[in-house]
C-alpha cells in the first residue's frame, strides 16, 4: 500500500530532499520523471511525496510555485530581510537600489537591516541612518540591530511563510542568522580588504523554522543579473516612480527627457532622491549594454 502526503522541502542534500510534512522530516528522491521534463525540485518547494510498505519515499510532484529565485534557488519566497552593512564592507547606495529593483522585479516585499553599525564612527552612521530615512518614507522597513531583529522577526512570519536572507558577501548574514537560531552556528567569514567584500560562507540553501514560518540562509544574490528586465518597464520597479507616474502627462513616460513629467518635478522638490534616480539611469544603460557593471565581476 503506497501512502502520499504533502510538505515543504527544506534542504537538498547529495541529491536527497529532506521534506517537512505535518508531523515528521523525510528524505526522499525525486522521480526520474522531473529530469525527463527538465524540472528539478528546489528548497521551498510545496510537494507531493509517495511512501511505500518498505518505507522507501519518492518526491513525485512539485506544486505550483509563486516565485523562483536565487542560485541556488529559493521558491516561494515571500519577503526577503536585506543585509547591508554599514562598513566593512561599506554602505553602497548604488548596490542598496540595485537589490531593492532585483526583488521588486521578482514580486518579492523587502526589510532592509543595516549590519556591523558598531564598527563605523558615529558621523558615518548618522548619515547612513538618514539616507536611510528616505527609504522609510518610501515604505521600506528598516531595522538598526541584532535585537532589534530578533524581537521582530518571529512575530513578522506567519504561517507557513518563508523569508530568506540576501546582501553583500561578508555583509553578516551568517552571523545574524547565528542569533536568531540557537544550536545553527553558520560559518562566519573574514572580509577580503582588498576587494571590500567578503567570500560566501554559506553553501547551500536550508530552510530552518522561525516563527509560525521558515528562515532560509542562501550563498547568493550578491551578484544579481538584471539584464532580463524590459528596459520601458524597469522604471515599474522603483516604487515612488510607479506611484509618481500616474501624474506624469505621458502614459509610458521613462522619466528621461519627456515634457511634464512628475518624477522628475518631484525630483528637483527634493521629494525624490536624486541618488534613486542616478542609480535608476546606470541600470537603464546597463540593461542596454546587456552585461553586469565590472564592480559586480
Amino acid at each position: 500500500m503506497i501512502k502520499e502526503d504533502q510538505g515543504i522541502v527544506i534542504g537538498l542534500i547529495a541529491g536527497y530532499y529532506d521534506v517537512q510534512t505535518s508531523t515528521d522530516i523525510i528524505r526522499t528522491r525525486a522521480r526520474g520523471v522531473f529530469r525527463k521534463n527538465n524540472l528539478k525540485p528546489v528548497v521551498g518547494d510545496h510537494v507531493k511525496i509517495q511512501i511505500d510498505d518498505q518505507g522507501t519515499s519518492y518526491l513525485v510532484a512539485v506544486l505550483p510555485r509563486k516565485n523562483l529565485i536565487g542560485r541556488p534557488a529559493l521558491a516561494n519566497v515571500t519577503q526577503i530581510l536585506l543585509v547591508m552593512s554599514a562598513v566593512q564592507p561599506d554602505f553602497s547606495l548604488q548596490l542598496l537600489d540595485r537589490f531593492l529593483t532585483f526583488f521588486s522585479w521578482k514580486g518579492v516585499p523587502v526589510s532592509i537591516f543595516l549590519s556591523k553599525t558598531d564598527l563605523t564612527n558615529r558621523l558615518e552612521l548618522t548619515k547612513i541612518e538618514e539616507t536611510l530615512q528616505y527609504y522609510q518614507e518610501i515604505g521600506y522597513k528598516v531595522y538598526y540591530s541584532q535585537k532589534e531583529v530578533a524581537s521582530n522577526l518571529p512575530n513578522d512570519i506567519g504561517s507557513e511563510q518563508i523569508w530568506t536572507l540576501a546582501g553583500q558577501s561578508g555583509a553578516g548574514k551568517s552571523t545574524l542568522i547565528n542569533s536568531l537560531k540557537n544550536g545553527l552556528n553558520q560559518e562566519t567569514g573574514v572580509i577580503s580588504n582588498s576587494l571590500n567584500r567578503g567570500k560566501h560562507t554559506t553553501r547551500t540553501v536550508n530552510l530552518f523554522h522561525l516563527g509560525k514560518g521558515y528562515l532560509a540562509d542562501t550563498p547568493g544574490f550578491s551578484a544579481i543579473d538584471l539584464t532580463p528586465i524590459k528596459i520601458n518597464e524597469l522604471r515599474n520597479y522603483f516604487i515612488e516612480f510607479k506611484r509618481a507616474s500616474k501624474y506624469c502627462k505621458f502614459r509610458g513616460c521613462q522619466h528621461l527627457n519627456e515634457p511634464k513629467c512628475e518624477v522628475k518635478a518631484l525630483i528637483k522638490k527634493g521629494k525624490i532622491s536624486k541618488s534613486r534616480y542616478d542609480n535608476y539611469l546606470l541600470l537603464r544603460k546597463e540593461i542596454e549594454n546587456g552585461k553586469l557593471p565590472e564592480y559586480l565581476k
